[in-house]
């Protein structure tokens, strides 16, 4: 069971129930329920070479022995083996292997369980890395301070394979690797403008963890961090939420006050770093309660209410952490964002049916009152029963 619904279910009979429906809303809104990874502002990202490595039944390394040609699908080229890493496998083999373009050169070749063969580029710099990197079984932190020198490395490839093994690693890990992180590199690449936007996020997260670790390297941090946060960009700024966890991450409270001081919780602030702010709540709910209590969490995230472009997201969170304090708030919302916007009406009358309080109820039967078929759609495109009205 959710934790938002056990504690409706401790609040009131019934109500865990409801507090699972409102739970669908998240999923249909596209909100993220847990956050395992280390870094949740990196978007989409790619298994690392090593993930490919270790998943792989055969690896070897091999040359082209004819160009590539479209097959159904894909595009295949054939390889000479010339040496076996992993599994069994002749020199002087010929494999047909799907390649993303060409391969002129040397290619690291991959066997998956199912027989497909896969070819990758690879030099001698990047074969090094791959065979040197270390087993996916190995502790989490311990791999991440294998790649933590590997950030932002010469060699394209390697520092994209670098940034894929810590945005798919928990965040317990990133703090347990904190030391292998260069503090100075990391304030750096968060201010450089030609920085990847996805990469930024990431650093900027991981300074937050190197200022909660390191006393003597925290005023210098958090001075970077609340830098980044003044600092102008447009309102579609990727890593911008990473930048604002990382803050909560070294700072808690006053890392929230800061953001406050910027101005993000205004009604009128930009819908893109609302959104980054959302983001950067939801992440400190599920993983930083020891640095900011979830409380104050909860009541931030009540305070975006009054600002439309995420009053719906954020009744859906309050739904899920069974914050019901604000339960007025957003019961006004049926009659003001609701009237232009059906997801605010959805989130509404999913929040008011999972909400254990008297206030709700008195709410609903209000709504329900004054306009009863735009109330049932509105539960119906929760996914929720109609509340009773006892």
């Amino acid at each position: 069971m959710p934790a938002a619904a056990r504690s409706a279910h401790r609040a009131h009979p019934g109500a865990a129930a409801r507090a699972c429906g409102v739970l669908v809303i998240a999923a249909g809104a596209g909100l993220t329920a847990g956050l395992a990874s280390a870094c949740p502002f990196c978007g989409v990202v790619s298994p690392s070479l090593a993930e490919r490595r270790d998943a792989a039944r055969t690896v070897a390394i091999g040359e082209p022995a004819g160009s590539a040609n479209r097959a159904d699908d894909a595009v295949v080229q054939p390889f000479h083996v010339r040496r076996s890493l992993r599994g069994v496998v002749d020199a002087g083999v010929v494999v047909q292997a799907r390649v993303t373009g060409p391969v002129e050169g040397t290619a690291l070749l991959l066997e998956a369980a199912s027989a497909r063969w896969e070819a990758l580029a690879a030099d001698e710099t990047l074969l090094a890395h791959v065979a040197g990197a270390p087993s996916t079984s190995d502790p989490p932190a311990g791999r991440l301070t294998w790649f933590a020198a590997r950030l932002e490395h010469p060699d394209r490839r390697i520092a994209e394979d670098a940034f894929a093994e810590f945005g798919r690693a928990p965040f317990a890990a990133l703090r347990e690797a904190a030391g292998a992180l260069d503090a100075a590199k990391l304030r750096a690449w968060i201010a450089e403008p030609g920085i990847d936007e996805r990469r930024r996020g990431l650093y900027g997260l991981a300074l937050g963890v190197v200022a909660a670790r390191d006393a003597a390297e925290h005023a210098t941090c958090s001075a970077a961090l609340r830098a980044a946060l003044e600092a102008s960009a447009d309102d579609f700024r990727a890593g911008f939420d990473g930048i604002l966890a990382g803050l909560l991450v070294a700072d808690g409270p006053r890392g929230l006050a800061a953001i406050e001081d910027r101005g993000l919780f205004a009604a009128n602030a930009r819908s893109g770093d609302v959104r980054h702010l959302l983001a950067a709540l939801r992440f400190a709910w599920e993983e930083l309660a020891d640095t900011l209590p979830r409380e104050a969490t909860a009541a931030a995230t009540a305070r975006l209410l009054a600002n439309p472009a995420v009053a719906a997201d954020a009744t859906i969170d309050l739904a899920r952490y069974a914050a019901w304090q604000p339960v007025i708030d957003v019961a006004a919302l049926w009659g003001t964002q609701g009237r232009e916007d059906p997801l605010v009406r959805r989130a509404v009358a999913g929040y008011l049916s999972a909400c254990p309080l008297d206030e709700a109820r008195v709410a609903a039967a209000r709504i329900a009152a004054a306009d009863p078929d735009a109330w049932q759609a509105a539960l119906r495109s929760a996914a929720l029963p109609a509340r009773n009205a006892d």
